[in-house]
């Protein structure tokens, strides 16, 4: 697979230069490949002009980036301020917190009724915690939390400003042993892995016997990537090295051992207006200018999530007794 470069970019002498990789598929380890599409860095450092290429396994039917960059040299795509790594705001204790599910997916508080144990008495390690809003959250209410970043600055920030317990790295970790926790949680981190496959078998053994495992990422194989393609938000290229519809999504938890739930669509109004913004730019047509539109995007979020073909998903897995 070839990686393009537009004429007109230069290679940026200040950063170091990126390793490539060609990667089997993380699912099955097959080598037979398709291309789906080619696109862009949305948030391309110092304009790099650099085409990605998404392909889908032929065997399994996985879809993921390929080429890609090195673990040691992926770091060059995530700029200063990427947005789950940013500070987050100061949270009021004198007000009741908004329910994270209404807040981060804009579905309503009762639809995660039963989801999990959300008693406070357990727990929790948040397995890609960002800034550590989530993480902050759930230790208010009682949880026993552990944040995990491969971000060092990150980690520090929830670890000085928020007081909680946050370590740098990804799985395995040595400050983390077998069993040692309830429930852990993946948003949106998964697809940012470049051994989903591996981090998911060290998650089952990190998990107590019936723990659970929450795990959010975005769905390929949505009404808003067949609509907008390459100018798709989710893709978020090449940062989101794995993309995910929910058979996969099923698939890859049950070779790691789990028994997933079944998948849930999650509504992202803000998603579509992130696409729609893109599409824009990329001389996108007047149904992208009415998706900017907040009214609008919820209204069409909501039918992708009436569908079933929502642009993100969510499944709970049990390690079983």
């Amino acid at each position: 697979m070839l990686l393009h470069r537009t004429p007109a970019a230069e290679p940026t002498p200040a950063r170091p230069p990126v390793v490539w990789e060609d990667s089997p598929c993380p699912l099955c380890g097959r080598t037979d490949e398709a291309i789906v599409l080619e696109a862009q860095d949305p948030v391309p450092a110092d304009g790099d002009g650099l085409l990605f290429a998404v392909v889908r396994c032929e065997h399994c039917g996985l879809t993921y980036t390929n080429p890609r960059p090195t673990p040691k040299t992926i770091g060059r795509f995530y700029p200063a301020d990427y947005h789950p790594h940013r500070r987050p705001r100061k949270m009021e204790q004198s007000r009741p917190p908004r329910p994270l599910w209404a807040r981060v997916f804009g579905r309503p508080c009762n639809e995660r009724r039963g989801v999990l144990p959300w008693h406070g008495r357990g727990r929790l390690l948040d397995f890609g915690c960002g800034g550590g809003v989530f993480l902050k959250r759930m230790a208010d209410q009682g949880w026993q939390v552990t944040g995990l970043d491969a971000a060092v600055g990150v980690v520090r920030r929830v670890q000085e400003e928020l007081g909680l317990k946050a370590l740098v790295g990804s799985l395995p970790h040595p400050d983390l042993q077998p069993c040692s926790f309830d429930v852990i949680t993946m948003w949106h981190s998964l697809e940012h892995v470049h051994r989903p496959l591996a981090i998911l078998r060290e998650a089952f053994q990190l998990l107590a016997p019936g723990g659970k495992l929450v795990v959010a990422t975005p769905n390929i194989e949505s009404l808003p990537f067949y609509w907008f393609g390459s100018s798709w938000f989710g893709l978020d290229l090449p940062r989101h090295l794995t993309h995910f519809t929910p058979k996969t999504l099923r698939a890859m938890l049950e070779t790691a051992g789990f028994r997933p739930g079944p998948v849930r669509m999650l509504r992202h109004g803000d998603w579509l207006r992130s696409s729609a913004k893109l599409a824009g730019a990329r001389r996108g047509g007047g149904w992208a200018k009415l998706l900017r539109w907040k009214p609008a995007a919820k209204a069409v979020a909501w039918g992708c999530y009436a569908t079933g073909m929502s642009d993100c998903i969510m499944v709970v897995a049990e390690r079983p007794e």
